[in-house]
């Protein structure tokens, strides 16, 4: 049959393949399958098995997507996936030499699609794996397991400790699923049944949530814990605190051990808070100016359940969030305010019943008052709301906090267009068809009232001679937002339009050398074209440009905050969005100037700031013009 299929798919290349992948799913259900197909994998991709999908291309496959494939696919891409993932196992192990891929490439790969379904080492299948059709939820099962058996538990490990530090290192202010990873490399660490080597990095990662200190090093539970601290004396505590504080700063995770500890210290040990929240001279400044306010939003919002705002309290401090009377007052008011029924009822929903409602939003309020540049759409079409929320947070708190106060009491936002109010009351949908889950308590709230007038706001625009988001962006975002405004593309027919000026004038804007160096003072909204790592276009998306500086190697980088869940995406062409090491600020993603031009198609810019276009060179102008008509510009 395999021979049939070579000479059918050499006369013709979209001969159908159905018939050899329901004989290879056949062969991989049975005893000794997977050793089988993995002897003829070569022959199979020579015959023309993966035809020209991107599975023919293996330097661009994503585990993320290889994950939903595997667990989520049809069943023809399911065993399409299965295939490719057992020829890189040939090419990791040296067996099979192929030209688009290296062995370390491969090996990584397949570490990285094992450490996203780590949930299958517990040998039961859930719900949905069990019910697939065709038994593909124990075929993927044995396929796991047969990679699992060649490529050895220590690399996963590594692999998803990897993972986990490269996300922590964007500052996210929903880490939920994070700290899942976490408790699925603990599986591996401390299960006897399994191989995983000494893994100081892994075990590090694992006691920051379950022992971060010496009291509660053996992880003894909540009640324990608590028992053992009314037994010790200030020095003990002293301990405990710097061991909590360190541990929290170390990963940005926060252990439930560290919320009753917090309390613990309320009312009796209160000069320990600055210690167990690990603040500076600049946060202990702002605890003790107001202490009142620190200490209620502690007795209010830090449980075991929100613990992660003891490390949203401790960065808001050290921002100097609350130094000024409007958000000290917002936050008083946040703190006694009352939420109307849907409010509630969304809440619980989302977050459970362990607490009422107001404590979720309140907790809330605090991590992203503490990150700004870590909220995100979460797999949701939102991506304008969500830079709303990261902006206000760092220049408005007190008018994020407004409009929270409306949407969760009121169930109502207004914002003023043009002279007059819109009100989110009454409005269709928005891009967001259904009410984003996957989101934090704030973004829950506000994002299905800003969503809608955001799309009022386009309604009410439209007609109009250019691209919307001209007129929109500085009535949605705030003053800050320049009105000066450049787009590459005709608003009508979507085709490039003079792409040279463009890039010159946004190098004029922005760039410090052509600009008078002049920084960016408040975030600017923008729009990127965003590529897949084959340089292909994906869609447009919003992100906010937060500053353009020199990196720590005097390379001319673009620091933006991209509210996508993962700042750190291929873009194609070599350029790989950086999150750290590049000088970025924690929750920052970074490209050098030319690479981030390139993928650019809105911005917003002061027209009585604009620098001297001639001073841009000729040759970067060319350069970022022709990175962007090989990727998505395509038909400039």
């Amino acid at each position: 049959m395999l021979l049939g299929f070579a000479q059918a798919r050499r006369a013709d290349p979209k001969a159908s393949s159905l018939g050899l992948l329901s004989l290879a799913r056949t062969v991989m259900a049975s005893p000794g399958g997977f050793d089988a197909i993995y002897a003829r994998v070569a022959t199979l991709e020579s015959a023309g098995i993966f035809g020209t999908s991107d599975w023919a291309q293996p330097a661009i496959l994503q585990p993320a997507l290889a994950k939903r494939s595997l667990r989520l696919g049809e069943p023809v891409t399911t065993v399409v996936e299965a295939l490719s993932e057992i020829r890189l196992l040939a090419v990791a192990s040296g067996d099979y030499f192929h030209p688009g891929i290296s062995a370390e490439q491969a090996r990584h790969f397949l570490t990285q699609v094992l450490a996203l379904n780590l949930d299958l080492l517990s040998g039961q299948l859930s719900e949905a794996d069990r019910e697939r059709p065709q038994d593909l939820g124990l075929l993927v099962q044995g396929l796991y397991q047969y990679l699992l058996d060649r490529l050895g538990y220590d690399s996963i490990l590594e692999s998803l400790v990897d993972e986990v530090r490269r996300l922590l290192a964007q500052g996210p202010v929903q880490v939920d699923s994070i700290k899942e990873m976490v408790g699925q490399i603990a599986v591996c660490l401390y299960d006897p049944k399994l191989e995983s080597g000494t893994m100081d990095d892994a075990a590090r990662l694992v006691s920051s949530l379950f022992g971060p200190s010496d009291g509660c090093r053996d992880d003894p539970g909540l009640e324990v814990y608590g028992a053992r601290l009314l037994q010790m004396d200030e020095a003990a505590l002293a301990n405990e605190a710097a061991g909590f504080a360190g541990a929290m700063h170390d990963t940005g995770l926060v252990s439930a051990y560290h919320a009753v500890f917090v309390r613990h210290l309320r009312g009796q040990w209160d000069a320990l808070l600055p210690r167990a929240l690990g603040l500076s001279t600049t946060g202990t400044d702002a605890l003790l100016c107001y202490s009142e306010l620190v200490h209620t939003l502690i007795d209010e919002a830090v449980h075991p359940e929100t613990s992660q705002a003891v490390y949203g309290l401790a960065l808001m401090l050290e921002r100097r969030a609350i130094f000024t009377e409007p958000v000290a007052q917002a936050l008083w008011r946040q703190i006694r305010l009352p939420l109307c029924a849907e409010t509630s009822e969304l809440i619980r929903t989302v977050f459970g019943e362990a607490h009422p409602a107001r404590v979720f939003l309140l907790a809330g309020v605090i991590n992203l008052l503490g990150q700004p540049l870590g909220v995100g759409q979460g797999n949701n079409p939102t991506c304008q709301s969500a830079i709303g929320l990261s902006m206000w947070a760092q220049n408005e708190a007190d008018y994020l906090l407004q409009v929270l106060a409306w949407a969760a009491r009121d169930n109502e936002v207004l914002i003023r267009f043009e002279g007059d109010l819109v009100s989110s009351k009454g409005l269709e949908p928005g891009l967001a068809k259904e009410v984003p889950l996957d989101v934090d308590p704030v973004s829950l709230v506000l994002i299905p009232h800003l969503d809608r007038i955001y799309a009022e706001m386009w309604r009410l625009c439209a007609g109009r001679d250019d691209d919307l988001h001209r007129w929109i962006n500085p009535e949605f975002y705030g003053w800050w937002v320049s009105h000066g405004f450049k787009g590459v593309a005709h608003y009508e027919t979507g085709k490039i339009n003079n792409y040279e000026d463009f890039v010159r004038t946004f190098y004029a804007a922005y760039h410090p050398y052509y600009n008078g160096e002049m920084s960016v003072i408040h975030p600017q909204p923008a729009g990127i074209a965003v590529t897949d790592s084959a340089a292909r276009f994906v869609g447009r998306h919003a992100i906010a440009i937060q500053r353009v500086a020199l990196s720590p190697t005097d390379e001319m980088r673009v620091y933006f905050f991209n509210p996508n869940n993962d700042s750190g995406q291929d873009w194609g062409q070599g350029m790989t969005c950086s999150t750290q090491g590049n000088g970025e600020i924690r929750g920052e993603a970074s490209l050098p100037i030319a690479q981030f031009a390139s993928r650019l198609y809105v911005f917003h810019y002061d027209t009585l700031e604009l620098g001297d276009l001639t001073a841009v060179p000729a040759s970067e102008v060319e350069r970022v013009v022709v990175l962007g008509c090989n990727s998505w510009a395509a038909d400039c």
